[in-house]
């Protein structure tokens, strides 16, 4: 991207001043903008905590007309604005139903806060890990295949269907929200980046992304360009994950640091070991087909070399097409790459990535 387009949609603040200016030359004072007193009446004094992440707490709250929302306060150390600024200026230009939406804002003072449409059961991440076992009801293949289907939809209307292409660079469980009908729906576009559709390529000055879900070529740029196949590697590695926590394969594979857990997924694939048997030990023809389909998509997707990777309208194809229409993808290479990443206050250096069970239990965001 030239650095004249880059200032365009990268745009650094100093204070609220800045942050002020950049929301009104790029139109983005229509959203809703609400004073801070509104946002402590609307979740009645922050009594109801959702979650927290790295970019700040979110609780449940109400608008008058009795709507619930979601209300995410960013935490004032981090990123000088920047992180507020990516999440209204991308998800203000969106419109989908699998991309969260953005109901309004407050910024007063150090108080920086987004208002977002309340997801009623929560992050895929609870359903996934089965963090909370007693009151998370169990998915089924099904459930899954149609959340990987709705998330690659709204992968590929942020890579092509907004006038601008926004590369979300934190895709994983934590960041997929769940409605009531578990549909699923992108969010928390803290790091995200927005540059013109012309642009192919991205650059970026530091590595951003979640241990085990960040694309080999942000952290070395001699394996590809940084680009819309970054995202699709993190929807890779989700996608497998899905597939091994549902399976409880990454269970299996803990005990061992010489099991790069995509080698392993790749190794009962190739040799026809069944992948998806139910509660009962048995396996539906169906069923099975679907886990097969959604693995061979997952390892497809995490090619280390960026073109190798298919585009997210074809990930659409390959989910909702015929299994029988499917390649089997070359086996993944990364399991004795080490990476240096790179955090806010230290350097995580050499973390291995023949376990995915120690990456992905880390939920640290780098940036």
């Amino acid at each position: 991207m030239s650095p004249a387009s880059q200032e365009k949609y990268c745009f650094p603040t100093k204070g609220n001043h800045d942050i002020e200016t950049f929301l009104k030359n790029h139109g983005i004072l229509t959203i809703k903008r609400y004073k801070f007193s509104d946002v402590k009446k609307m979740t009645n004094s922050f009594k109801v905590k959702l979650g927290q992440g790295g970019f700040g707490v979110v609780y449940k709250g109400k608008l008058s007309n009795d709507f619930d929302v979601a209300v995410k306060m960013l935490n004032p150390s981090k990123g000088n604005g920047e992180e507020f600024i990516n999440e209204v200026a991308s998800i203000s230009r969106t419109s989908h139903v699998n991309v969260v939406a953005l109901l309004g804002f407050c910024l007063e003072g150090h108080k920086k806060v987004l208002i977002y449409e309340f997801m009623s059961n929560g992050s895929l991440d609870n359903f996934i890990y089965k963090k909370n076992p007693k009151n998370t009801p169990l998915l089924s293949w099904d459930n899954l295949y149609q959340i990987s289907i709705g998330i690659a939809r709204g992968l590929e209307y942020l890579h092509r269907g907004c006038n601008i292409l926004i590369l979300h660079f934190d895709i994983k469980p934590h960041n997929i929200l769940l409605d009531e009908n578990f549909c699923p729906k992108i969010s928390d576009f803290g790091l995200a980046k927005l540059c013109p559709r012309k642009e192919s390529h991205i650059s970026v000055s530091e590595t951003r992304g979640t241990i085990g879900y960040i694309a080999p070529e942000v952290w070395s740029r001699h394996l590809g360009r940084v680009s819309h196949k970054s995202d699709v590697y993190s929807y890779g590695m989700m996608l497998l994950e899905m597939v091994g926590m549902k399976e409880n394969i990454l269970a299996k594979t803990s005990h061992t640091s010489e099991m790069y857990f995509p080698d392993w997924i790749y190794k009962r694939l190739d040799q026809g070991t069944q992948l998806g048997p139910d509660d009962d030990g048995e396996v539906a023809i169906e069923e099975d087909d679907v886990v097969k389909k959604m693995t061979m998509v997952g390892l497809w997707c995490i090619q280390p070399i960026p073109n190798d990777r298919p585009t997210m309208s074809r990930v659409v194809e390959m989910l909702e097409g015929s299994m029988n229409s499917l390649e089997m993808p070359p086996r993944p290479v990364l399991s004795s790459i080490r990476v240096a990443v790179e955090s806010s206050s230290n350097v995580v250096s050499l973390v291995e990535s023949s376990s995915v069970v120690s990456v992905v239990e880390s939920s640290t965001s780098v940036t």
